[in-house]
């Protein structure tokens, strides 16, 4: 995220801040969006985004939340990702949706041809990009004359990005591991979550179903601190909705703003308060989803802030055994 009187370049580094944290803090995995054409997102190429992280961390899986398969030749990412494998064996995610993640005009300048921008392409592309990556689901296909190099001695993992019923199902057809998009605020989640699990079929890759679901969450040490720090959130939002894309401004500069009351009672998925409630939170929306990992989205304005939620929140965090959530 790009805020207000920073660069794209100070966006990455405090990305790269952001990760190397979270690593210190025992999460699983660290994403990076595709967004293109948006002043507010300075994420437009995952894989590039990902190579930096993954060599400035040492455990945590580095991954793509996502790449929009639409928006690209399904054998140019093989290529990327079999090269980020073979450069970080083990720690890649390829997580994959089939929006375009920006307007009509910027996606055709992507792929150079309107022709190519269908999402009826969509259930091809993949099973072909699957293919490429070692996970082959027919006797024979385009990876019999296209393979990516280098070479690698292991394959990314795979997942499934949704925000709808369509890709829940595709996922669960296909035994991939499934991530629902539920800190997008369009509903849906627990919809989505049954198609998942009632399409699923056990493949090479998967024996059960495996369930991520994305929380919009921030925590404080105390609630007053973290409503503060949230302010520049919600005014993101509120703009958002009437169609601008504005870097986030100061929390100071947010509680002066006349629209702050009205974006507060905008519905939302928001999780925001301090560690207790926050955690109270998250392990309801897992017991309501049977999630299997719990993906969080952090928006503040200082990178400190966001650090330091993901530090309270892990800090906090019940054990398995305790709360029936994952560790």
């Amino acid at each position: 995220m790009v805020v207000e009187g920073a660069t794209s370049a100070d966006a990455l580094r405090d990305t790269t801040i952001l990760a190397r944290a979270a690593e210190s803090f025992g999460y699983q995995r660290f994403w990076v969006a595709e967004h293109h054409n948006m002043p507010s997102v300075a994420s437009t190429s995952p894989a590039v985004l990902m190579a930096h992280v993954a060599a400035h961390t040492e455990r945590i899986k580095v991954g793509s939340g996502g790449v929009m398969l639409p928006n690209h030749a399904p054998f140019v990412i093989a290529e990327q990702f079999a090269m980020l494998e073979a450069l970080h064996p083990g720690r890649v995610d390829l997580g994959i949706g089939r929006a375009p993640g920006t307007d009509q005009a910027t996606a055709a300048a992507l792929r150079r041809s309107p022709d190519d921008l269908g999402a009826e392409d969509f259930p091809r592309h993949l099973i072909d990009l699957m293919g490429m990556l070692g996970d082959r689901r027919s006797a024979s296909g385009v990876w019999d004359r296209l393979r990516p190099t280098p070479v690698s001695t292991s394959s990314p993992s795979i997942v499934l990005l949704g925000s709808s019923g369509y890709s829940a199902q595709l996922a669960g057809l296909l035994g991939l591991p499934f991530a629902f998009a539920h800190h997008f605020d369009m509903g849906g989640v627990f919809q989505a979550v049954m198609l998942y699990r009632e399409a699923f079929e056990p493949s090479p890759i998967l024996d059960e179903p495996h369930l991520i679901v994305t929380a919009n969450a921030l925590a404080a040490d105390t609630d007053e601190e973290a409503q503060f720090q949230a302010g520049p959130g919600r005014i993101m939002m509120l703009a958002r909705q009437t169609g601008r894309f504005l870097p986030i401004t100061s929390p100071d500069v947010a509680a002066q703003d006349p629209n702050l009351g009205l974006a507060r009672t905008l519905p939302s998925t928001r999780v925001v308060g301090d560690p207790s409630f926050v955690i109270e939170q998250l392990v309801d929306l897992v017991h309501r989803t049977g999630a299997d990992e719990l993906m969080l989205s952090t928006v503040a304005f200082d990178v400190a802030a966001r650090s330091r939620s993901l530090e309270l929140i892990a800090g906090a965090w019940p054990s398995r055994a305790a709360a029936g959530a994952p560790a």
